[in-house]
């Protein structure tokens, strides 16, 4: 256990001495410049960027949890399969190739990249909604059935709560991988910082691209920090403990 712990820091430090030169590094040659020459237009993609991210995992969230939640009841039961091969394959879709493919049907802007990063997320959200209702413990919904609770207080008392853990670490993978997958909406004319990411890249610009780049980094470790924080709130120990172990 020593030896893991000891190996387990060495590599953490290693890490925060890398990352720290990188921003020294990135100092000293001013390529975090823009931010500050132009912070109109980096307030401008950061905020495309945010909507970019909130929309799509907001429609993502509204659609997944109620249909994983029907494929859960009995009566929904043999659609199943159908339903979660549906939403596997769209995420098997290489991203660029879903922007292309929205874009013969939208066409170039922001409402092409926002049903690119809709699809995208379904999978993680619907995946982790149905396997943690379907941990849950049968004997536990029968003693609720036994104290004359109706289905649907069972789901919201008894089924959703247990579940909380499983379905909101689905929603946080799914905002994290939207945050960095949201850089490539620049292709279809939908904004965001990657036209900083793109823009360095093509023009050979360190400066543009570590100015769209890092801010997307900070962006997502923030947010997965902040809906960890949530789901601590949100989440019973007890329930989380259980499904940790």
């Amino acid at each position: 256990m020593n030896t893991k712990k000891v190996v387990s820091n060495i590599v953490r430090y290693v890490v925060y001495a890398l990352v720290i030169l990188f921003f020294v590094w990135a100092i000293k040659n001013h390529y975090f410049d823009y931010m500050f020459s132009q912070s109109n237009t980096f307030l401008h993609l950061l905020k495309q960027h945010l909507q970019l991210v909130l929309v799509s995992s907001l429609l993502a969230l509204v659609v997944a949890v109620p249909v994983g939640i029907l494929i859960t009841r009995k009566q929904f039961r043999r659609a199943e399969w159908i339903v979660s091969n549906t939403v596997n394959f769209g995420q098997t879709i290489p991203s660029l190739a879903v922007l292309a493919l929205m874009i013969s049907i939208l066409g170039i802007g922001f409402k092409t990249a926002i049903f690119a990063l809709f699809i995208y997320s379904l999978l993680p959200i619907y995946r982790n909604t149905v396997a943690g209702l379907d941990s849950i413990d049968e004997n536990l919904i029968d003693a609720a059935r036994g104290m004359g609770m109706k289905p649907h207080q069972i789901l919201f008392r008894i089924e959703l709560p247990n579940a909380a853990y499983s379905i909101l670490a689905g929603i946080r993978t799914a905002v994290v991988l939207n945050i960095g997958t949201a850089a490539l909406a620049y292709v279809v004319g939908g904004g965001g910082l990657g036209v900083w990411i793109f823009t360095g890249i093509q023009l050979f610009d360190n400066g543009y691209l570590i100015s769209g780049a890092i801010p997307v980094t900070l962006l997502a470790i923030l947010v997965d920090l902040l809906l960890r924080l949530i789901e601590r709130l949100v989440v019973p120990k007890g329930t989380k403990q259980t499904l940790e172990m």
